[in-house]
């Protein structure tokens, strides 16, 4: 009988952690879940509640230690748990710092504990680690991020190449780029376009366009971005990190386009890139991956399904350019 493959997934109630729940259970592994629910939802898993493989713990992923349960023979760490969002990153960095990039050691540490049985531990990095990128963006790029998001999530990478280096452990990173499609968080926090737009439509309101919406983003739908980490997962090779994007950015006047409605144009920000482009030349090489939802497809699935977005905050200029004030101190 084959040794059952069992997946530990921290902030698998969130976006993208929900996507990669569902692609390991379609894949018959066994599922463990971490996530204490500041941006992750039960309803996001509420379709597999009678699927005796995933099990839930509602916990932050500071509170473990290494001999936890949780870890006892995982094969593979997904760890999406995290807090995102740019602007409050601005204003709380001890709690960005100690998330991002301490809670990612409790989780190398639990992962290392799980020995022989690990067979890769997989990282969700962040582009922003790049800061303002030249286009294309390739994974050997300086690494300048320009605020403490960026930092925390960077830190967290290299303290897994940094276990991998000192400890041996099978170890991967994914450097997302604009991710989107169903399931994004609706934090209360002002944060990434799509939650803000999709309000802004159901209330019947203008979108907030930042600056004159030429801007362009490398937007992946999120069931490609979830492929993308078990095809990292999965593969032999460790110690690498890898860019996941489309590979064609779409500007934010095309989104506008797409979702049909009126727009008002809000002050572009400092610190922002005008493009943001992922070279995905390295894992569509090494592991044979690439995306296969298009922009449009990507943006119908979301429209189809916006009532989810009826209960996030609904913004509009006065209030951003409230939220966003300390980024312009900051930044500007």
């Amino acid at each position: 009988m084959a040794t059952p493959r069992i997946a530990l997934i921290t902030g698998g109630a969130g976006f993208i952690g929900s996507h990669t729940v569902d692609l390991c259970l379609s894949k018959d592994m066994q599922v463990r879940v971490i996530d204490n629910l500041f941006g992750g939802r039960l309803a996001n898993l509420a379709h597999h509640d009678k699927d005796s493989r995933l099990t839930v713990e509602q916990r932050d992923i500071r509170s473990y230690q290494p001999e936890d349960p949780i870890f006892k023979d995982v094969t593979h760490v997904f760890h999406f748990g995290g807090i995102g969002d740019l602007v409050p990153s601005i204003e709380q960095p001890l709690e960005y710092m100690s998330v991002n990039t301490q809670g990612t050691i409790h989780m190398l540490e639990g992962a290392r504990h799980a020995g022989a049985s690990l067979q890769k531990f997989v990282y969700a990095a962040s582009s922003s680690c790049y800061g303002l990128a030249d286009v294309p963006t390739k994974e050997d790029h300086p690494i300048r991020p320009e605020h403490p998001y960026g930092l925390s999530k960077n830190l967290g990478e290299q303290a897994c190449f940094h276990w991998h280096k000192v400890y041996k452990m099978p170890v991967n990173t994914i450097r997302i780029f604009n991710a989107y499609g169903t399931r994004s968080r609706t934090s209360g926090a002002y944060g990434a376009v799509f939650g803000v737009f999709l309000k802004q439509k159901l209330a019947g309101k203008p979108f907030t366009v930042v600056g004159d919406g030429t801007q362009k983003r490398d937007f992946l739908y999120v069931t490609d971005v979830a492929k993308a980490f078990l095809a990292a997962g999965e593969t032999s090779i460790s110690g690498r990190s890898w860019n996941v994007g489309a590979g064609d950015p779409q500007s934010v006047n095309r989104l506008v386009e797409l979702l049909g409605g009126p727009v008002v144009n809000i002050p572009k920000r400092p610190g922002e890139p005008d493009c943001t482009w992922a070279d995905i030349t390295r894992i569509t090489t090494e592991l044979g991956w690439k995306p296969e939802v298009s922009f449009e497809e990507g943006v119908a699935k979301v429209v189809a399904n916006i009532d989810y977005w009826r209960d996030a905050p609904l913004w509009d200029p006065a209030s951003i350019a409230k939220s966003t004030k300390t980024w312009f101190d900051y930044l500007s």
